[in-house]
């Protein structure tokens, strides 16, 4: 039976210039919602703690819940896209989104939003590991980074809308209405990714690594919880257990993956292509950099300068809007010249950026906050395209699903761990109780604890520094670019099957 909205949504054969602008259409679509997401969540956790009547640690694993399933599951659903189709799981991705986002705004305690969180980090995680391979399927490798700095855009577009509407919406009605913000574009893009996206890849035969995927999640979620909850309370025995049990666990994942999973979590065949590993481990330490660096400047903002979250963000948003403009262009120069210089030319910029923030102090400008978040805009709208064009690329094309989904797990980890180090290394300067309340924006700092907070701040933003650093070091001695073998057909690989 004929769909009555199928005739609205005429169909555009693969191939053609119009499908590449709907596919386009639909994973920029994908990235705001989520970007829209995240940023909002974090101006409106003060309010969220608050009436929600839960604590600032709870507050905290509001974030960390959602990025921690982002980080664990991120190569087994693009594995499901390898298996049952990348557009069919990336359209199932808008659908749990959404609905998560409906409970999410719907939820009347701290445990009740955190299971809804993870629910949307399993739709989150359906997104973003199919979408870079859905635009790989779409586009040659010669226009890979000019359609990845299209769907950048998104998410400069994102933040800068959530901290837009997020604060508009915590302000003057009701943070609930940040998670409704996500169903008028759940649904529409969603029901448009239905009719319009079509499979361009043969099935793959595959297995899930359940207990690759178990051991990471457990490692994770231990060693996550070690460090948030001695950078909120101190350390204790109990702490130090779940750090050791949490490292044991990762120890055991590791000896999993090498030598005991059938089709493990971590392909090691495609770590044996060093442009792909390094560009990976380059994205890896540029994003354990980078949330650490956003989290200092804001509790800088929030606890020393005495800005509300919603202008502490402000002060970020020219750094946004300079990254939508310039990735476009950074993806079409990665396109000609190969994603080695430009994705280090972005990291250097980053790393320019991070030194403009290390030079705030108690009674610096903040325009020097602008300054920074411009530099590292340009630098991280620069990296972004080019390095995800290059990951793409380097993959053979029976594995795109599993690439995408490796270098999201990559970038998610370096995510969670660099929340939770900032945490840690700034409550070692000041007061735990005092750091997590600074962060959530429900207290400004004691003017005598501004010289060991910003000492603290520097340490980090020196730790971060090195960290790309290293990611620029990899970067700069990946090669020069080396296109894989095109996506073999049905007849070559005894499992695959068309769609």
């Amino acid at each position: 039976m004929t769909s009555p909205l199928a005739p609205t949504i005429p169909k555009s054969p693969p191939g053609s210039r119009r499908y590449e602008r709907l596919v386009l259409g639909v994973v920029f679509a994908a990235i705001m919602m989520t970007a829209i997401d995240t940023t909002a969540v974090i101006l409106a956790l003060p309010t969220m703690v608050r009436e929600l009547s839960t604590n600032l640690v709870v507050g905290i694993w509001i974030i960390m819940a959602y990025l921690l399933v982002l980080a664990t599951i991120g190569t087994q659903v693009g594995r499901l896209g390898d298996m049952f189709g990348r557009v069919r799981v990336f359209n199932t991705g808008f659908f749990v989104f959404t609905i998560a986002s409906l409970f999410c705004a719907l939820a009347t305690s701290g445990a009740e939003i955190i299971a809804f969180r993870i629910v949307q980090g399993v739709g989150g995680a359906m997104l973003f590991a199919n979408s870079g391979a859905i635009i790989a399927d779409t586009f040659a490798p010669q226009r890979r980074g000019a359609a990845y700095g299209l769907t950048s855009i998104g998410y400069s577009t994102g933040a800068i809308l959530g901290i837009l509407l997020g604060g508009i919406l915590t302000t003057f009605a009701t943070w609930r209405g940040i998670f409704l913000l996500n169903l008028p574009v759940g649904v529409v893009a969603g029901v448009i990714g239905y009719y319009v996206l079509a499979e361009r890849s043969p099935r793959f035969s595959r297995r899930l690594d359940i207990g690759g995927m178990a051991w990471l999640t457990v490692g994770l979620t231990l060693l996550l919880t070690g460090l948030t909850y001695t950078a909120g309370f101190g350390y204790s025995e109990t702490y130090g257990l779940a750090l050791l049990a949490g490292a044991a666990a990762i120890v055991a994942f590791v000896v999993w993956e090498a030598g005991i999973a059938k089709e493990p979590l971590l392909d090691l065949t495609l770590l044996r292509r060093w442009t792909l590993t390094a560009s990976v481990f380059a994205a890896f330490f540029q994003s354990t950099a980078n949330l650490a660096v956003l989290f200092v400047v804001i509790m800088y903002l929030q606890g020393v300068r005495a800005l509300s979250p919603f202008d502490a963000s402000v002060l970020l948003v020219p750094g946004y809007l300079l990254g939508a403009v310039i990735a476009p262009f950074a993806g079409r120069a990665s396109d000609r010249w190969g994603a080695r210089i430009i994705a280090s030319i972005g990291l250097a910029c980053s790393v320019a950026g991070i030194l403009v923030y290390a030079t705030l102090g108690i009674d610096t400008t903040v325009v020097l906050v602008v300054l920074g978040s411009i530099v590292s805009g340009a630098g991280n709208s620069s990296f972004y395209p080019a390095n995800n064009s290059e990951v793409m690329t380097a993959a053979p094309g029976g594995s795109y699903g599993v690439a995408s989904g490796l270098l999201r797990m990559f970038t998610n980890v370096g995510t969670v761990c660099s929340f939770a180090i900032a945490l840690l290394v700034v409550s070692v300067s000041i007061p735990r109780a005092e750091a997590f309340s600074i962060f959530l924006g429900v207290l400004n700092l004691d003017p005598a604890l501004y010289g060991p907070f910003i000492t603290g701040m520097q340490a980090i933003l020196y730790v971060a520094i090195a960290l790309d650093a290293t990611a620029l070091i990899l970067s700069a001695l990946r090669g020069r670019r080396v296109v894989a073998p095109p996506p073999a057909t049905p007849s070559d690989l005894p499992g695959a099957t068309t769609p």
